[in-house]
């Protein structure tokens, strides 16, 4: 074997070594970009997104979309650097979404149970918005607890002991006041009649001083009114502010969106007051990249966003779901709207 051969050889060893490694070998990183974009007034895999039942509900024109984030997780080497590269995603470190000490599962589950409170909340702060009643339902009932026998989801809670009963926190009240082994006497609307459920309660499994009732209450839209979400596999809750939208949308006469295409972000609470969210840069791309016209961006992610905001997109500044359905009717009537820049 002659010398160029081998100093060929030589040469390629290094070569080969690295792509074995860069594309075998996995980073403590994960790639954040543009994720899926779905209109809350339209529907998924055949049905409604938000869908209401047991009222009447406007024809809805134009789109209002939610946003997400596409996480790219077990990336190779070679994955990261291209991922970086392509300017349309972030590389963070791995630790800052699946902390240490805690579980993909456990992450995920949170961001289920994140999603499952921002309906809830998108669903009171739209009734509060129309001024619309709202009632306190049995949201779950504990498998084996003590309500178990008695209650069951969608049961709306009037009183507790002849207290009347108007938010969650009321029952949670009533139950904390009593000890383990008290009857408390419980008028429930089943099926729209009133009935009366007798609950002996359990041992809280925290501390065995307190009464447990065995169930987890909620605030929603009062019977015969219901409201449905439906989308599977997202998590988090920066959906909230567009679901609200489209219940506002859809409980109300006209287009609130003018027929136009919209979407936007935000996290909401029963009150109706906007939250920020991570990663705005990536939704205002997956948003202009669907054909959005205007994005409605959280007051505190203004400046965020002016700074990497895509060509041609209008963005719409928001702090509560009052300023964010005035801001749509504004431009509805070619007017302005408050803005981050």
């Amino acid at each position: 074997m002659n010398r160029r051969i081998i100093t060929l050889l030589v040469a390629l060893v290094p070569v080969l070594l690295l792509g074995v490694i860069g594309s075998v070998y996995t980073v403590p990183f994960v790639a954040l970009g543009p994720g899926p974009t779905h209109d809350t007034l339209g529907k998924f895999e055949g049905r409604e997104v938000v869908e209401v039942t047991g009222a009447e509900v406007d024809r809805t024109a134009g789109q209002l979309n939610m946003t997400t984030i596409a996480m790219r997780d077990g990336l190779t080497l070679f994955e990261a650097l291209g991922f970086w590269v392509s300017g349309r995603h972030g590389i963070v470190p791995r630790a800052e979404v699946y902390p240490p000490g805690v579980s993909r599962e456990e992450v995920d589950k949170s961001n289920e149970q994140e999603f499952t409170n921002s309906e809830s909340n998108a669903e009171v702060a739209a009734m509060r918005q129309l001024n619309l009643p709202t009632a306190v339902l049995v949201h779950r009932v504990s498998e084996g607890g003590p309500s178990q026998d008695a209650l069951r989801p969608g049961d709306q809670i009037v009183s507790v002991n002849g207290t009347p009963i108007s938010t969650p926190q009321d029952v949670v009240t009533a139950v904390s006041d009593s000890a383990p082994g008290t009857v408390l006497s419980l008028v429930i609307r089943r099926d729209g009649a009133e009935q009366t459920a007798n609950v002996t309660l359990g041992a809280r499994p925290d501390d065995e001083t307190k009464g447990y009732l065995g169930l987890t209450p909620t605030e929603a839209a009062a019977p015969p009114m219901q409201v449905d979400f439906y989308l599977p596999d997202i998590g988090g809750p920066s959906a909230g502010l567009m679901f609200s939208l489209a219940l506002v949308e859809k409980l109300s006469p006209g287009d609130l969106d003018g027929g136009a295409f919209i979407a936007g972000t935000g996290t909401i609470d029963g009150d109706g007051n906007v939250g920020p969210i991570g990663g705005i840069q990536y939704k205002m791309m997956a948003a202009q990249e669907a054909g959005a016209e205007t994005f409605l961006v959280p007051s505190d992610n203004c400046s965020e966003a002016i700074q990497r905001v895509p060509d041609g997109l209008r963005l719409v500044r928001v702090e509560t779901l009052a300023g964010a359905v005035q801001a749509l009717q504004d431009l509805s009537a070619g007017e302005q709207a408050p803005s981050c820049g």
